[in-house]
């Protein structure tokens, strides 16, 4: 049994979880091909899971702004400047 995608190997890992739950007493005839399944789920899943992560920063980091240091200076009216404005009334 192939599995590729996070959403099939997370539902074998799930289907799996409630089977183990559900037994009164465990079968040990099933246990390995269990065992199996869900090792080779859970690879899958955290293999998608770090691919995603990965993907995330790296875009993440295409989309933060640059240092300050290269921003443009932003040009502030000098105080005097603000208090001669007639029309600048401070209520």
């Amino acid at each position: 049994m192939a599995i590729e995608s996070f959403k099939e190997a997370y539902g074998v890992l799930q289907q799996h979880a409630q089977t183990l739950r559900n037994q009164r007493e465990p079968n040990i005839d099933d246990l390995l091909t269990i065992v199996t399944e869900s090792v080779q789920a859970y690879k899958v899943c955290q293999l998608r899971i770090e691919a995603v992560e990965k993907a995330l920063e790296k875009a993440l980091s295409d989309t933060q702004a640059p240092p300050s240091s290269s921003l443009p200076a932003l040009k502030t009216p000098a105080p005097a400047a603000i208090a001669d404005d007639p029309d600048d009334i401070p209520f």
